[in-house]
């Protein structure tokens, strides 16, 4: 156990979560933070926090097990290229009444470390089972072995977490198990020998890489850049004050200033890739990423996926990383492969990339088209539907 580490050892007060955040001024005074310690056990589920058969739910497939993808893939399931797939999980979803989102942005904020659990997540993976049923728990022990004992757990799952500030702003890089983590989903666990990534849609010449082909420097220059990431839930906490959302844990986790982190990744600029499949054909403006793990949304299964637009990629701020500040990219930044958008949201910096297609418009899967979406304050989220209507942008 090295120094800093040690610094954690001790006691932690019961309400540490709120002193942190300065919700608790009244305790807050000067405190000694050299014997902290922040405690990582989450209570189990309450027997009400189950899911419940339906009676008037749609006839499910018995036979239908959502099995592992492929060798050496352990927790990725495809669900993009199966939109049969899609509609058994679906329909598997319906056999199930799932207990209603937690009501913290009514009332206080829990005090504890993990903030909320993630219940409703936990059961939707549970409820489709196969690949996907010990997920939750993997995802969990994954975050207990790469990140630091002092984290800020907002939700255990899908696992979102910030460093606390002091720690935060100790260092202008960011170390590798004290940088923000922002999941939509669990961890896959991907061997680096079985990974390939599939570049496809309107290139010219469609490629399957393997991790080795992106590492050869023969093929692609090398390059490392200093890169801040910053998620756009920052400091949410205080948005939950004013509207409570959604009410869906996730897409409400309470992040106070800690959801930003600067980090060296080293990769190769898609610029390179793109040009070595002979560059795009003539109505593609959009490359849009892949991630492997399985979101849900509204009772539908899918994979993560968002694009940028070629403008951006040309540029070379688009990188496609295997290493964080010079070491192998943790399995929980998106082992073995990922994305990093500079200047954009967190949310574009695809993880555990394994897909790039070339599209001729912004992607219309719903991480994109129905989450990270701006709306008029006078009417807010609450009030509107997405909708599948082209968005113009007009030169002023």
């Amino acid at each position: 156990m090295d120094t800093d580490h040690k610094r954690w050892v001790g006691l932690q007060p019961p309400n540490e979560w709120k002193l942190e955040q300065g919700m608790d001024p009244a305790h807050l005074g000067l405190r000694n933070q050299s014997n902290l310690v922040i405690h990582t056990e989450s209570e189990s589920p309450a027997e009400t926090d189950s899911a419940e058969l339906r009676a008037d739910a749609d006839d499910d497939d018995p036979t239908f097990v959502v099995g592992e993808e492929r060798k050496g893939w352990k927790g990725y399931v495809e669900w993009e290229e199966y939109p049969e797939k899609k509609a058994k999980a679906r329909k598997r979803f319906s056999r199930h009444k799932f207990p209603p989102p937690p009501e913290f942005q009514l009332g206080p904020v829990p005090a504890t470390n993990p903030v909320l659990e993630g219940v409703r997540w936990k059961l939707w993976h549970k409820a489709i089972g196969g690949a996907l049923i010990n997920v939750p728990e993997d995802s969990w022990k994954t975050v207990l072995e790469e990140k630091h004992p002092g984290m800020l757990h907002l939700l255990q799952f899908p696992y979102n977490g910030e460093p606390p500030k002091g720690l935060l702003t100790k260092e202008a890089i960011t170390p590798n198990d004290l940088h923000f983590v922002r999941n939509h989903g669990g961890i896959p666990d991907i061997d680096p020998v079985e990974f390939d990534l599939r570049l496809d849609g309107l290139v010219n010449d469609p490629k399957v890489l393997t991790l080795d082909d992106l590492k050869n420097e023969a093929l692609f220059p090398r390059t490392s850049m200093l890169v801040t990431i910053q998620c756009s839930g920052t400091r949410r906490v205080e948005q939950i004050g004013e509207y409570a959302g959604e009410g869906d844990e996730m897409i409400n986790a309470p992040w106070a200033e800690g959801a930003i982190g600067t980090a060296k990744w080293t990769g190769v600029s898609l610029k390179k890739i793109i040009k070595y499949c002979g560059g795009l054909k003539g109505d593609a403006k959009h490359l849009e990423l892949y991630g492997a793990e399985t979101y849900f949304k509204g009772g539908d299964c899918m994979n993560y996926v968002v694009s940028v637009p070629w403008s951006k990629v040309k540029a070379n701020e688009v990188l496609l990383a295997w290493e964080m500040n010079d070491k192998p990219l943790p399995k929980i930044h998106g082992f073995p492969l990922r994305a990093v958008v500079m200047g954009y949201i967190g949310a574009r910096s695809v993880k555990w990339l394994y897909r790039v297609k070339a599209i001729e418009n912004p992607s219309r899967a719903p991480v994109q088209s129905r989450e990270y979406l701006y709306f008029q304050q006078q009417y807010g989220k609450h009030n509107q539907l997405p909708t599948c209507k082209k968005l113009y942008y007009v030169r002023p």
